[in-house]
C-alpha cells in the first residue's frame, strides 16, 4: 500500500459550502476507516479561517486514490478551485511504515 496526499485549495464561498456539507464530508471520511491516515483543514495566517484541505490516505495506486478522492462530499459541492493528488513518501511520522 501507498500513501497519497490529496489538497484542495477553496473557491470563492469556501466558507459556506465547508459549513453546509461538513457533516456528509466527515461521514464519508469515516466511513473509509482505516484507509484515512491524517486529514484537516489548511488554514489562514490567523490561525482560524479555513483555506483548503489535506487528505492522506492508503491505497494501492493513484487511480485508486483519484477514486476514493472523486467520492468526497466537498469535491461533489465543488468546494475546491484546485485539487493536487501526489505520492507521498513517509520518512517519518505516526503512520510510518504502516
Amino acid at each position: 500500500m501507498a500513501i497519497f496526499m490529496m489538497q484542495g485549495f477553496d473557491d470563492a464561498g469556501g466558507a459556506e459550502i465547508r459549513k453546509a456539507t461538513r457533516p456528509a464530508h466527515l461521514e464519508w471520511i469515516n466511513s473509509l476507516g482505516g484507509k484515512v491516515k491524517l486529514g484537516g483543514p489548511m488554514l489562514a495566517e490567523d490561525g482560524v479561517t479555513p483555506v483548503g484541505s489535506v487528505i492522506y490516505l492508503e491505497a494501492e495506486t493513484m487511480e485508486e486514490a483519484k477514486a476514493i478522492y472523486a467520492e468526497d462530499p466537498y469535491r461533489h459541492a465543488k468546494l475546491w478551485r484546485r485539487i493536487e493528488i501526489r505520492h507521498f513518501a513517509v520518512v517519518a511520522g505516526g503512520f510510518k511504515g504502516e
